[in-house]
Formats: C-alpha cells, structure tokens, sequence
C-alpha cells in the first residue's frame, strides 16, 4: 500500500521514518538550492515563506510564464543535495523545515543536524523531471525571483510527489554512508578471495 504523507508534516511522523523507507507527498513543497540558501543564511535575508514544518526541494526547475501571468512547471529535476551540506544546518534551524529532497544524500553535519532538528532527508530519482513536473499541480507563488529561474523559491503544490527514499532519518541514520561502509567490505573481502584465486600468477 502506497505511504502518502502531507504537509504541514508532524514531528511524530518523520520519527516513524527509518532509512530506506519510501513514501509520497501532498501538499506543498519550495524549491531551494545553493543561492537561496546562501541569500538566507550568508545574507542575512529574512525567508519570505513560511517553512515551518514544511518540505523543501533542492532543484532549478524550468518554468513558464503564462499570458495570464500564472506559472507552469515544465521541467524539475533534483539537484545534488550534497552541494547544500555546508548551510543545511542553519538552514534548518532557521527555517523549521521537517523534510529535504535532492538528489543522492548527504554527509555526517547534516545527518547530524537531522538528528537534532528532527528533519528528514529523501532523494527523489534522477533523471525524470518531466514526470516530476506532472505532480505540480500549480505553482501558487514565487519569491525571490530576481535570484534567477534555478534558484528561486517556487512555491508548489503538489499531489503523490515521489517516489521519496529516506536517506536520512531522525536518528541521524545515513543510508548512502550504511551502504559505503557495507559495499566497501564486500570489495575487501571479494578482493581477498580473488588474491588467493590467482596466487599462482
């Protein structure tokens, strides 16, 4: 059976997330990369949206202006959420965010801050930002716009957005350091039975 969350999210549901889990989410979710998290945090700029206990997205999405004014989400794929790790910390502390999504994971500062902060972060998979853009139902507003289409703040609401993997849970558990630790001793120990395998040579 399909898991679906929806925004505001509550502290004990992120709680009830473990690595590896997957699930879908209504609602609303912003996006938020590098610059807009640098015009935050380095900045000293004020969020003009309301985060709190909110769902961001790390993603530049491609998007179109309508005649009437409105917008239209064409393109969103996941950006590298690795490249937010630096400012992820502050940033939810500042924010109040409850969920991050990018693309791949992210390192031990912010599996750290998940920990303490009580946020989870997803991945979503690569590679389908068209299909991702058919779960906008309507880009309700944007903020910081004159940051640039990539790095804006595009306000979405959204319906069964995912599929999101848990890489990241309230425990400070990390999925892809887990899986690097494990696949590096398979390799060790493939490696020493390949050595006694060609000891001859």
């Amino acid at each position: 059976m399909k898991k679906i969350l929806s925004t505001p999210l509550k502290r004990d549901e992120m709680e009830a997330l473990k690595i590896g889990d997957i699930f879908y989410l209504n609602g609303h979710i912003v996006t938020s990369r590098d610059t807009a998290h640098k015009h935050l945090i380095q900045k000293g700029n004020e969020m003009p949206v309301d985060l709190k206990d909110g769902a961001i997205f790390h993603a530049g999405p491609i998007v179109k202006k309508n005649e009437d004014g409105s917008y239209q989400m064409i393109s969103v794929g996941p950006t590298t959420s690795m490249r937010m790790e630096k400012l992820a910390k502050e940033f939810m502390e500042s924010t109040g965010i409850r969920l991050m999504v990018g693309k791949g994971g992210m390192g031990d500062q912010t599996a750290e801050a998940c920990r303490d902060n009580k946020v989870v972060h997803c991945m979503i998979p690569g590679g389908c930002a068209v299909s991702i853009a058919d779960q906008v139902e309507e880009i309700e507003r944007v903020e910081w716009l004159e940051l640039g289409m990539p790095e804006a703040l595009w306000v979405c609401r959204i319906k069964e957005f995912g599929p999101l993997v848990v890489t990241i849970d309230t425990e400070g558990n990390n999925l892809f350091e887990n899986n690097k630790k494990l696949y590096n001793q398979r390799k060790a120990e493939a490696l020493a039975d390949l050595k006694n395998q060609v000891s001859f040579i």
